[in-house]
């Protein structure tokens, strides 16, 4: 009798059952299998994409379990190793094949006459072939090497308070009613911090600097333009970009005003500081969620299954399997992150659990991907499946705030959901900014790549003062700290520039929230209508079969802003 993950599992029919990848020799074989592969018709041209993909699968599962391992446990130097090999010998050689690939493809008639869901693969494989320079193969491979040694540093930070803590597990204290403690604890975390305010700045100096070598090698003018390109941005451009940076900063700052001010007023402050933040404004203890992992595991299958028994039976599979790893410990990768193994079809979701609210808010925003991946498992190739951000995004955000009408699982008391609710609520208009904020910086990076450590933080606290909520909360005597919080932010260095797709899905969740508020069996239609498409069409379209718009114009945020802030009035 097969085994639910044996029948999950995308059946291999050109790669052997048992193939172990340790070097490039051990696929090599099959890429240049690949480039021999006669079409001479358009069922020979299917045959290729899917033997094409059947081996992107296998060799994706096959760094994602590496890095999987590796962010588990950031101490193992072998776990290190072994995924640095991956990206430093394998990868690279796979890159070079998958260009020429590219190019036998695009060269091919029987592919240039599909049509249909090949359209968006066309332009991504156009894309790339524009793109590669034999010169940045090698550049490539460092970064990726570099880009993990943010989570090595920030994995090692922990501070002592009743204990050895880990940043996550301090965060709690942010909540204590006791504000004495929240400043002790807020000021460890951040004097911690900055231990490694040098090492992260010197950091991002040496990926700017490689990033900025790429992007000439590949005749662009800064890394930015290079990486619109890289991440196939068909529907949208950076003058997109900076004019919904400026719709944010006109449509939210005002609402988080208000917002705070009541904070204050309800804790009895004459100024609001960073450490008065998370605490209930109603100076209420902390909400807890659950009491421990298997707690939190079976009220999260609950609240999914009540939406739809399907969902919790996704998330069922991933418990029963090990395909988590959920708890917050020294030595564990910093953040959360669901990813899609290809070939297992189950995906893998990670997280920092503490015991707090934003690991509810954390794991139903994974479980949205998961869901996701689920859901698209049976797409027939490989980049049908390699979704877009701003589309991945809007899966993952919208199930957030689907989730939060069946809170109850979490808490009882109708007093503590609804403070629940509108803590989520308060942080999907306070993450706005903070979205636009990180991307405007971004983008400040990347066309000044010669800057100095100290001209980026000076550019830092410019941009943050641009979005200053009515200057309600007081940094004075902070500055020091303030100016460098860009680096809890791990995108900027892991992954540039995606983080703006936060925003743009941002708006759509609400979008979709609003519809499941209005009609929840429509909107769950429209939900796994979009999730069933992948990446076979554009983003506007994959937006329609939500049920929605993909737009950011400020008419648009402020009537979505708006009805957010009406929701969070109406919980009192």
């Amino acid at each position: 009798m097969t085994s639910v993950l044996e029948q999950a599992k995308q059946k291999r029919k050109y790669l052997p059952a048992d193939l172990q990848i340790n070097s490039w020799n051990d696929v090599r074989p099959y890429y240049e299998q690949l480039l021999a592969y006669s079409i001479d018709s358009e069922a020979a041209m299917l045959d290729f994409l899917a033997f094409r993909s059947e081996v992107e699968a296998v060799m994706e599962e096959d760094m994602s379990w590496r890095y999987i391992k590796m962010t588990c446990d950031t101490t193992n130097e072998a776990l290190r190793e072994h995924f640095n090999v991956f990206v430093t010998e394998i990868e690279p050689e796979e890159q070079k094949f998958s260009n020429l690939l590219d190019k036998k493809c695009l060269e091919n008639q029987f592919f240039n006459s599909l049509a249909g869901d090949y359209a968006i693969m066309k332009k991504g494989m156009q894309q790339r072939a524009a793109l590669f320079r034999e010169e940045n193969v090698p550049l490539i491979a460092e970064l990726s090497t570099m880009e993990q040694e943010y989570g090595n540093v920030t994995s090692q930070m922990t501070i002592e308070h009743e204990g050895t803590k880990t940043l996550q597990q301090a965060s709690v204290y942010l909540k204590k009613t006791d504000r004495t403690v929240r400043e002790t604890v807020y000021m460890k975390m951040q004097q911690r911090r900055l231990q490694d305010r040098t090492v992260l700045n010197d950091l991002l100096s040496k990926l700017v600097e490689k990033r900025h070598q790429v992007a000439l090698n590949a005749g662009f003018e800064n890394f930015r333009d290079y990486k619109f390109k890289s991440l196939c941005r068909f529907d949208y451009t950076k003058e997109d970009c900076f004019s919904f940076h400026q719709a944010i900063q006109k449509a939210v700052p005002p609402i988080l005003a208000e917002i705070n001010k009541k904070r204050k007023q309800k804790l009895g402050l004459d100024v609001l500081r960073p450490w008065d933040m998370e605490v209930d404004a109603d100076q209420k203890s902390a909400l807890k969620p659950f009491k421990d992992t298997k707690d939190f595991v079976a009220k999260t299958i609950a609240c999914f299954s009540e939406i739809k028994p399907y969902y919790g039976e996704c998330l069922r599979l991933l418990s029963d399997n090990g395909y988590w790893d959920l708890e917050s410990r020294v030595g564990k990768a910093p953040g959360g992150y669901n990813n899609p193994l290809y070939e297992s079809n189950i995906p893998f979701i990670f997280m920092n659990a503490a015991g707090v609210l934003h690991d509810v808010e954390t794991l139903v925003h994974e479980g949205g991907h998961a869901i996701h991946s689920i859901i698209s498992a049976d797409l027939p190739l490989v980049e049908f499946k390699d979704l877009p951000s701003e589309v991945a995004e809007l899966a993952s955000m919208s199930m957030e705030l689907i989730s939060m009408e069946h809170w109850h699982f979490y808490f009882e008391r109708e007093e503590d959901l609804k403070r629940a609710k509108r803590s989520q609520l308060e942080g999907v208009l306070s993450v706005i900014p903070w979205i636009a904020i990180v991307d405007k910086f971004q983008h400040w990076l990347y066309e000044n790549p010669t800057h100095s450590a100290e001209e980026r933080e000076a550019q830092w606290l410019q941009i943050l003062q641009e979005f200053e909520s009515g200057n309600t909360i007081d940094w004075n005597g902070l500055e020091h700290i303030r100016k460098c919080t860009w680096q809890k932010q791990l995108h900027i260095f892991e992954v540039p520039f995606y983080y703006i797709e936060y925003g743009f899905a941002q708006l759509g969740a609400i979008a979709m929230w609003k519809q499941y508020k209005e009609n929840p069996q429509q909107a769950l239609e429209h939900y796994e209508a979009f999730m069933k498409l992948g990446y076979t069409k554009s983003i506007p379209e994959i937006y329609k079969a939500a049920g929605i718009e993909f737009k950011f114009s400020y008419e648009y945020v402020k009537e979505l802003v708006d009805f957010v802030y009406a929701e969070i009035q109406k919980l009192g």
